[in-house]
């Protein structure tokens, strides 16, 4: 007799609460089997959370469909495992954790199951934004690095990120060989854990000493291209993050004596009480930022996302708040490192494929070296490592769209706490010479061209959604079309093949790129972590004799052409 899919969910479900040592996770999937009630089910356990190359992020919930005690108990003794089998279980494991409900104690027990499994770990006891995470484990040498964090994803979810023994976040095949040694492990109760491991007196846990704070501040002011102090009016907002504190010090030593915090959204509180969705993207994230800016005339206002490693930013404009796109931003940034740059080796620049092409446009400018890598900050820090070995240069700056920025080699990854502060020196800067950023932005344009973006999300959930995105890409693979919208397609680039003539770090991936000649290019790439299919759009113009106009006319022809391209998609 073949089991129905309602008996395969209720076996799956009874075997997890035999194995979940959390009661309350524990009692609330036995509810749902109690109750019959398979739709909850389904969720819960209907598909498993994967480990990637983004480490595992998901709702927060009982089941192995959710983020709870049981799954990062068990992904952990996974990566316990990996590092043992790969020799990797002498040196210090570092482990961080943002505000959300849930991460301390997932913190915790993962502190306690490392410990328990013989492996050194120096974890932070309280709140840390990503990026002192990310600078600890290079500061430590250590083997591995957890961030119990979900980012900027909505306030439901929580998440578990896993750097490497070169401090970037984990790529392939390690990913997969950590994930495989995960598949192994058994119920999560009869795993050792040292239990209450933050309080715990053990061998192998020790507390990160403050002083590491001291030391990323004095790091990210050798990486400053032209330091600078004012007074001027940064209004600023962690959006109820884990980044306030330490960006408030940061400008103090600086002498930026003017940063106003959003009062109701500058300490730490994952539940985020003022917003649906705590992504500095997000229409209506920024409100309460730009409201404070409008109030005190700000010369500027700044946001990190929750665990600050993004970087958000808006300039007055015209009686308005201009919202710096982030391409805008990586080029703003690009362009002051590159002409600030006093250090003999050549510059190493670095962007996502995704990201506008005006980096390589600046680094011809300034004689520098530029990459382009996949999508992820981990493909940037893992490229300017082995072009550093390699000889080509010193890496200088990398950026990503999606609001990712990092300075100098202060950590690999992204980074908002030291972009902000250095995106206050050039707004500084500019000011004294009674100018402002927005008018550095037009003599960038008039330098590499006027470049927009614009994207466009089409957004098709389930099993069928996925083979539907799927299939649209690879039709638009196969056959290209010869213009879109008003542009001609002079070359088609299928990064699905050809992935050994290039670089490891722009590998194979599902996208195609339509270049339209001196005009741009369209690029057409399903999510990597929502069920979207992602157009984007980049075009160049004529700055002409009003910038700021052909600006808005450009962007408006680029989010047309990106509409046009998306349903031409048949989606």
């Amino acid at each position: 007799m073949t089991m129905t899919s309602e008996a395969r969910l209720l076996e799956a479900a009874l075997a997890w609460i035999s194995g979940d040592p959390d009661p309350v996770t524990r009692d609330a999937l036995q509810g749902m089997v109690d109750a019959e009630d398979i739709e909850g089910l389904d969720l819960a356990m209907g598909e498993a959370l994967a480990f990637g190359t983004a480490g595992i992020r998901g709702e927060v919930g009982p089941g192995s469909g959710r983020m709870n005690r049981a799954m990062v108990i068990k992904t952990t003794a996974g990566l316990a495992r990996y590092l043992h089998d790969q020799g990797r279980d002498t040196g210090p494991v570092v482990v961080g954790f943002d505000a959300r409900p849930s991460s301390r104690q997932f913190a915790e027990d993962a502190v306690g199951v490392l410990a328990a499994a013989g492996i050194a770990v120096r974890y932070f006891s309280e709140v840390a934004p990503t990026p002192i995470v990310a600078f600890a484990a290079i500061q430590m040498n250590a083997e591995a690095a957890v961030v119990v964090t979900a980012s900027h994803n909505p306030p439901a979810d929580n998440g578990y990120k896993v750097y490497s023994a070169n401090a970037a976040q984990i790529i392939p095949p390690e990913d997969a060989d950590i994930a495989a040694a995960i598949s192994g492990i058994g119920p999560a109760n009869a795993i050792a854990l040292v239990e209450d491991a933050f309080a715990a007196t053990h061998e192998l846990i020790e507390q990160i000493d403050e002083s590491l704070y001291d030391d990323y501040y004095r790091a990210v002011d050798e990486t400053r291209p032209s330091p600078q102090s004012s007074d001027l009016t940064f209004v600023y907002t962690p959006m109820h993050g884990v980044g306030g504190r330490v960006l408030e010090e940061m400008f103090t030593r600086a002498g930026h004596t003017g940063l106003t915090p959003v009062s109701s959204q500058f300490e730490p509180d994952g539940t985020f009480p003022t917003v649906s969705f705590p992504n500095p993207e997000e229409e209506g994230a920024l409100d309460l930022a730009l409201e404070l800016a409008s109030e005190t005339q700000a010369d500027a206002v700044l946001a990190n996302d929750p665990d600050a490693d993004r970087l958000a930013a808006a300039v007055p404009h015209e009686g308005e708040w201009r919202l710096l796109s982030g391409n805008e931003l990586g080029a703003l940034l690009g362009d002051y490192v590159l002409r600030s740059w006093n250090h003999g080796e050549t510059p190493i620049v670095a962007n996502s494929i995704v990201s506008s092409p005006i980096l390589q446009r600046l680094a011809a400018r300034y004689g520098a070296h530029h990459e382009v890598t996949l999508t992820g900050f981990k493909w940037i820090a893992n490229a300017a490592l082995a072009l550093e070995s390699g000889g080509v240069g010193r890496f200088a700056f990398g950026f990503e769209e999606a609001l990712g920025y990092t300075i100098g080699r202060t950590v690999r990854d992204k980074d908002g706490l030291s972009a902000a502060l250095v995106f206050s020196d050039l707004v500084t800067e500019e000011h004294r010479a009674g100018r402002s950023v927005l008018d550095r932005l037009v003599d960038i344009w008039a330098a590499t061209g006027l470049w927009v973006s614009a994207q466009h999300s089409i957004v098709r959930p389930g099993p069928a959604g996925q083979s539907a995105i799927a299939d649209a890409v690879s039709q638009l693979g196969d056959q290209p079309p010869t213009e879109v919208g008003d542009y001609e397609v002079t070359d088609v680039v299928d990064y699905r093949i050809g992935a050994d003539e290039r670089p490891p770090w722009l590998g194979a991936q599902q996208l195609i790129e339509l270049q339209l000649g001196d005009s741009g290019r369209v690029l057409v790439r399903p999510s990597g972590t929502e069920p979207k299919l992602k157009v984007y759009v980049d075009l160049s113009g004529e700055v002409g004799s009003d910038p700021h106009r052909a600006h808005r006319d450009l962007s408006d022809a680029a989010s047309e052409l990106a509409v046009g391209v998306g349903e031409s998609l048949g989606l």
